[in-house]
């Protein structure tokens, strides 16, 4: 995976703090209606999630 892509909207990876704040807000009651959503936290650099 390469820093950045020319589609990637932050124009870079996204940090550990970011996707830990993920994390946080998924485990949290605040996401209690967030349902069937693919999210993804990588800045737009990865071009597929697998």
């Amino acid at each position: 995976m390469t820093s950045q892509r020319p589609t990637s909207i932050i124009q870079r990876v996204a940090s550990v703090e970011e996707v830990a704040n993920l994390a946080v807000y998924l485990a949290s009651p605040l996401s209690s209606a967030t349902t069937g959503a693919g999210l993804r936290v990588d800045g737009g650099v990865a071009e597929s999630l697998i």
